[in-house]
């Protein structure tokens, strides 16, 4: 049966069959060859998009911006202090009114609830760029990525190390139930992932699937964790608006730095490095100045050639080319 997705919201991939997961991969690939070979279908023209960014961002603002003109749609920016939802005007009031002028929302923000509430009022396209809860587009690039460099993303083992109650985790829980990796969680015991939120998603995706693919895993034992692993991903331990955390993660987290030791723990010589970014990696940030000991990756793994991290980077243009051209 063929995948049509016209209209559809991206809010999490929970509301996604892994078919459908499939076809924005297979599209992007193929987005890829063709911007490598010079040649632009223009699917958007005469397209308006709008981006409402409530949070700063480097990838996710440019791969919206860059997908958009390439495909030949007008991108417009609105920061924070540009849309102001519930101070002098309504979410829905405001959602209505993008809805009637525009032809898809990108939003980056803070609770998953206003963008749930966006999409239900803009009667168009909403793509979540990352909220406190999911980073969707996020997890298509790292699903991308892990296509491009082995072939298939079925029965690898991609193992996340740091902090695993973040929006980055719970998006690749989902993928990899629906897509089939076997998805190892290494962190220590208080930033573990919710066992809760993990068996709820695990039930979804036996409701609309018919079976679950993949698998998760967690432990806070780093060996045990990454053994066998053909991915290590990493994030930075602190998020944006938990500066006050900084102290308390790093004694949580000093020892889960991914160091070439850690990679060799894989015991497999291909093992890549996927990071999503911004990385503390070396000494030339604010951040890393002031707390030297913040690095969650060390910079001979993250410039090493084990590293796909641009590749990644890059991939988030790609996959939201896809994303944008099959829902509007």
């Amino acid at each position: 049966m063929p995948v049509n997705l016209k209209g559809r919201s991206l809010l999490t991939l929970r509301h996604f069959r892994a078919e459908e997961i499939q076809y924005l991969l297979d599209s992007a690939i193929e987005f890829k060859k063709l911007k490598s070979a010079g040649v632009f279908p223009k699917n958007l023209k005469n397209k308006n998009i709008a981006l409402i960014f409530l949070k700063p961002s480097c990838r996710t603002r440019t791969s919206f911006l860059v997908a958009a003109i390439d495909e030949g749609a007008h991108l417009e920016i609105f920061p924070k202090d540009d849309i102001r939802f519930g101070i002098k005007e309504s979410t829905k009031d405001i959602a209505r009114v993008l809805g009637r002028l525009f032809d898809g929302i990108a939003f980056r923000g803070f609770q998953h609830s206003l963008v749930e509430e966006i999409a239900k009022y803009a009667g168009i396209p909403v793509w979540n760029g990352l909220c406190d809860m999911y980073h969707p587009t996020q997890a298509l690039a790292d699903l991308m990525t892990i296509k491009e460099e082995f072939g298939r993303i079925e029965k690898i083992k991609l193992t996340y190390v740091g902090d695993g109650r973040n929006n980055v985790v719970n998006s690749l829980i989902i993928s990899s139930l629906k897509m089939g990796l076997h998805f190892s969680i290494v962190a220590p015991r208080s930033l573990l992932p919710q066992e809760d939120f993990i068996k709820q998603v695990t039930e979804e995706t036996k409701k609309t699937e018919g079976l679950v693919r993949g698998s998760v895993e967690y432990t806070d034992d780093i060996k045990k964790g990454v053994i066998d692993s053909d991915v290590i991903y990493s994030d930075v331990w602190v998020s944006m608006g938990e500066e006050n955390l900084i102290e308390e993660r790093l004694a949580l987290l000093k020892d889960y730095k991914i160091t070439q030791k850690m990679m060799k723990l894989t015991g497999k010589p291909g093992t890549i490095f996927l990071h999503c970014m911004p990385a503390l990696h070396d000494m030339n940030t604010e951040i890393s100045q002031k707390y030297p000991d913040i690095l969650e990756v060390d910079d001979d793994v993250f410039e090493s050639t084990q590293s796909r991290v641009f590749n990644q980077a890059e991939n988030r243009m790609h996959t939201i080319k896809a994303l944008m051209v099959a829902t509007i």
